[in-house]
């Protein structure tokens, strides 16, 4: 029997997770037979008549199946490309997304005119915020905190896999309690998804993501709301406090904002025109 080539290998592969119900199924199969490979994902498409032989397929089957339980593709790859950054990602730590990227974004707007000396990131998770925000702010040192011992490991291997650990000091803590000292930046993603929405949420989510980092509460404000009434206390003067937040909560968030005594409360829209950043002025 003539060996499988990477074409026929993708389409049946691409088949069998769309027959599971896995999302952008072409898309996965891409990213896990390049991974398994070795090649640049855009570099199947000039090999697509290579035959494989069994040692190849044997990982890319495994991958697959993975897949195909809905386990998130970053956690089969292994990684995650973040503002540039490549970093490791497993079930120790959310998943960081677009939305968070595009925060990054706004917030290199924000300090156009000079760096934040001190940055915290509250629940780090696997570093990707602090790390990103490190990389782009050459001077700036950081401290990212999170209440999860494993997503703590997970971030401290990403500082050091980034190259950008002797600028970054990762420790644990619930919200601000073992934080000390003031802060030009202070950044969150907080969990803020209500019980409803995180019973709706995709398996990717609900089997594989640490709940920890997803469910905010009744009303998804828990956490955000400690950071609002203890933020003021850890900002500079002039400081600015950045949060993602979830899709309909400003109303509420905006009001707890103007009583912990923010000067400057900002609603920021994300791509999808949606509410989704606060921005926060001591």
């Amino acid at each position: 029997m003539p060996m499988l080539t990477i074409l026929k290998v993708l389409q049946k592969s691409t088949a069998y997770l769309q027959k599971y119900g896995v999302p952008d199924a072409r898309l996965s199969a891409e990213w896990i037979l390049a991974h398994n490979l070795g090649l640049k994902r855009l570099d199947l498409f000039l090999q697509f008549e290579r035959p494989l032989p069994e040692k190849e397929l044997a990982g890319i089957r495994a991958d697959i199946i993975r897949r195909a339980n809905r386990e998130p593709l970053q956690h089969v790859l292994g990684w995650v490309d973040f503002f540039g950054l490549k970093l490791c990602s497993d079930k120790r730590a959310f998943i960081p997304r677009p939305e968070t990227e595009y925060l990054i974004e706004l917030l290199q707007t924000e300090f156009s005119e000079g760096e934040p000396a001190r940055i915290l990131d509250l629940g780090t998770g696997s570093g990707a915020m602090l790390l990103a925000l490190l990389n782009t702010f050459g001077e700036s040192s950081g401290l990212g905190i999170d209440l999860s011992p494993e997503a703590l490991d997970l971030a401290r291997e990403n500082g050091k896999n980034t190259g950008l650990s002797n600028r970054a000091n990762f420790f644990q803590s619930d919200w601000f309690e073992a934080v000390e000292g003031t802060f030009q930046l202070i950044v969150a993603n907080p969990p803020y998804l209500t019980e409803q929405e995180l019973e709706s949420a995709e398996p990717e989510v609900l089997r594989y993501e640490p709940e920890l980092a997803l469910f905010g509460g009744n009303r998804g404000l828990d956490g955000l709301s400690a950071i609002l009434r203890e933020g003021p206390g850890y900002l500079e003067d002039g400081g600015l406090l950045a949060l993602e937040t979830g899709v309909g909560q400003h109303d509420r968030l905006k009001e707890k904002a103007h009583g912990a005594g923010f000067s400057r409360v900002e609603s920021v829209l994300d791509l999808s025109h949606r509410e989704r950043y606060l921005m926060l002025r001591k």
